[in-house]
């Protein structure tokens, strides 16, 4: 899984992808993040519109929302066809002003060299009074064994100012400030964005504000012997919008969902399931670990 943000006043940046030579895109999003407006971004990756579905407001906090688009087609032939290494996509806000905070996309990938691992991309909105996610395992977990790995990163719109979210993982609290606009050009509306990316350190166990950076290593929140991954999320701000989620874990999991059977063969394309926060795509794939 690769992930990377942008957001700027300016309309116009970068977007990156982390893509290890030889492999091929199973699928790949642009989440959009608004605020202060219902009305659908126009916004060209690489020079194509993209075509976003239904914005998904957070109830929570209606004030902000998400939109997301399949961009697989606009990225595939590159990376597939591609050396391998870091590949810099353009991004334009055409239509929505500063009511657009910023974009990220996420490219989930497979390679036969690499061992099997599961994907989880969470996507709409976090209840900003709390939420809760569940990664379930057929397996019991062993973070002791050698390329055990377990990350998560998390996407937030419409966040500046000291306005945080904490994250607890199986009952740890490992931060109080998720947020900010790490990604955005500047402190103003139209920038305020934040989403872990690839190129991101891992952030520190309770990190400062400046420290966080929205991507975490999970495996130290993990006993021998557990079966799933809690994470639990709250606003205490009340501001923010928790828009996005992506888990990356070794093994075969079900998101928000019982585990796949061990039994089960691997699937050769991307598997859709219906539960989340508000959309979750699975992926049980040989999938590279970033």
């Amino acid at each position: 899984m690769s992930t990377d943000g942008w957001g700027g006043s300016s309309n116009s940046g970068i977007v990156s992808a982390s893509v290890d030579a030889g492999s091929t895109v199973v699928a790949a999003y642009l989440y959009t993040a608004t605020q202060g407006s219902n009305t659908t971004p126009t916004v060209a990756l690489d020079g194509v519109n993209v075509t976003f579905g239904p914005e998904v407001t957070n109830p929570s906090y209606p004030h902000t929302g998400m939109h997301k688009a399949d961009v697989t087609s606009i990225v595939k032939s590159t990376i597939d066809a591609g050396p391998g290494g870091i590949y810099d996509f353009s991004i334009e806000e055409l239509v929505g002003g500063a009511s657009v905070d910023g974009s990220g996309l996420v490219i989930v990938y497979e390679n036969s060299s690499l061992p099997i691992a599961s994907v989880g991309l969470l996507d709409g909105f976090s209840d900003i009074l709390g939420d809760t996610t569940s990664i379930n395992f057929a397996t019991p977990l062993d973070p002791t064994s050698p390329g055990f790995f377990a990350e998560m990163v998390l996407g937030i719109g419409f966040s500046c100012c000291n306005q945080a979210s904490d994250v607890s993982v199986n009952g740890t609290l490992i931060t109080e400030n998720a947020g900010g606009f790490d990604d955005g050009e500047n402190q103003a509306n139209g920038s305020l964005i934040t989403f872990g990316s690839f190129d991101d350190a891992y952030s520190p166990f309770m990190p400062s504000y400046a420290e966080d950076t929205e991507r975490y290593d999970l495996t130290n929140y993990i006993n021998v012997g557990d079966s799933s991954i809690t994470v639990d999320t709250i606003n205490p701000s009340v501001n923010d919008n928790i828009f996005f989620a992506g888990f990356y874990v070794s093994g075969e999991a079900g998101f928000n969902a019982p585990p796949p059977s061990v039994n089960a063969p691997e699937p050769g394309t991307l598997a859709m399931m219906g539960c989340l926060l508000a959309g979750l795509a699975g992926f049980r794939q040989r999938v590279k670990r970033s």
